[in-house]
């Protein structure tokens, strides 16, 4: 037998007879009301919270008499003599039914609606579930800026000039509905990302993600996600960071939001600038998320205090990795204040040159170090040693690691020892 289809309409104007006075008549009185469709109720019982919602309501028994010259009519009762009623007076007279957890015997169904009037979508699924309507009318609720009603408001003005610009309508949609997030996952723990970071892994249609976003992290986004790895390894580049930055517009275009993860926060050696600053220049609404950085929580992951009463005064974070691969030890100097805890970003596989600088510049080979391996993860390892012993003990470590030079390790150390 061929599917019944539906034909979505919009009634104006009109006025609805809602027979029945329980929770389900209710559920649509709210309905009705939200829209400004005006209605009237007949029931021998009436909820409290319908009395509100309507001021036109009959305490009586229904008859097929009271319909009169309505059109629309709702059978909210759950009563089948009700409905075998209204079936019998529908065969000889014009009448509009709808019979709640009947869709066999509807003439139309109730759409779960946005709330973005004047711009609203409704969601059917033809009475099948309620439910999977009202999730995705959420759903596109969710794509409507806030500033819809205005731009309509705009629109139409230029309609009553007769003027109808197409193609700039739709960019200024995308520039309106598109959204890029560039979120900070902190150290890898789904436990210390913020809430809002969060609630955006959750939400949006596609993430990109590399190979320091956590599988903890990972195993948060949801299944129908779309899921992209551009990560970056040493000696291999899954995608360059120009390609990134295309994709990510190219999901925007599509009209999908879409959260670049990165690994700490966004902004401190993490590539978020530029493409923040490519995204910005594509006229791509973006927002950065800001995120736990390991440069000043790994330390703290490993009982060591990046300042602390004593051993140091102030912190500098660095990288040893510049673009192109090129490295970075313009730093090393700052080692001779030993007071001055040095924090290196990406700098593991950079030991051998950082030691043989040091010895160069006449640094304290006895200067304390650590290497924080994989802060916050369950399989976070630390070790403790000197300028001197630093290249053999870092062959024991793995990445991600932060390295940290000063006077801090001492009191890390006297931590250990007052444990014992």
């Amino acid at each position: 037998m061929k599917k019944r289809e539906t034909l979505p309409i919009l009634l104006k104007e009109q006025h609805i007879l809602l027979i029945g006075g329980g929770n389900v008549a209710l559920q649509k009185a709210e309905v009705l009301s939200e829209n400004n469709i005006s209605f009237s109720v007949i029931s021998k019982e009436i909820h409290p919270k319908i009395k509100i919602l309507c001021s036109d309501i009959q305490i009586k028994n229904f008859k097929t008499k009271d319909i009169q010259n309505t059109l629309i009519v709702i059978d909210a009762t759950g009563n089948e003599k009700v409905t075998q009623k209204l079936l019998k007076y529908k065969r000889k007279h014009p009448l509009i039914l709808n019979v709640v957890d009947q869709p066999k015997v509807c003439d139309f169904y109730f759409m779960a609606l946005t709330k973005n009037a004047p711009l609203q979508i409704a969601v059917s699924s033809s009475g099948a579930s309620p439910t999977v309507a009202k999730y995705f009318r959420d759903k596109c609720q969710a794509l409507m800026p806030d500033n819809m009603e205005t731009f309509l408001e705009a629109l139409q003005a230029q309609r009553n000039k007769g003027i109808i610009e197409i193609e700039k309508t739709l960019e200024e949609i995308e520039k309106m509905t598109a959204k890029a997030y560039l979120v900070g996952c902190g150290l890898g723990d789904p436990e210390l990302l913020t809430l809002k970071a969060y609630n955006i892994i959750k939400e949006v249609d596609v993430v990109l993600y590399d190979h320091l976003i956590s599988d903890e992290i990972m195993a948060i986004v949801p299944k129908h996600t779309k899921k992209v790895f551009v990560g970056k390894e040493k000696g291999f580049h899954t995608k360059p960071q120009e390609e990134i930055n295309r994709l990510i517009r190219k999901y925007i275009k599509k009209g999908y939001s879409v959260a670049r993860l990165k690994s700490g926060d966004p902004f401190i050696f993490g590539r978020g600038a530029e493409e923040l600053f490519y995204l910005s220049k594509k006229g791509i609404n973006t927002e950065v998320i800001p995120g736990i950085s390991s440069a000043v929580s790994g330390p703290l992951m490993a009982n060591i205090p990046i300042t602390a009463r004593d051993y140091s005064n102030a912190f500098t974070v660095v990288t040893a990795h510049l673009k192109g691969n090129s490295i970075n030890l313009d730093w090393i100097p700052m080692l001779k204040n030993r007071d001055h805890t040095v924090i290196v970003l990406m700098g593991l596989t950079r030991i051998k040159e950082i030691v043989q600088q040091a010895k160069s510049l006449n640094i304290e080979m006895d200067t304390p170090c650590a290497i924080v391996s994989n802060a916050s993860r369950k399989n976070q390892t630390v070790l403790t040693t000197t300028l001197e012993n630093l290249e053999e003990v870092s062959l024991g470590a793995s990445r991600p690691s932060i390295l940290v030079f000063g006077d801090v390790i001492h009191y890390t150390n006297r931590l250990k020892e007052s444990q014992k």
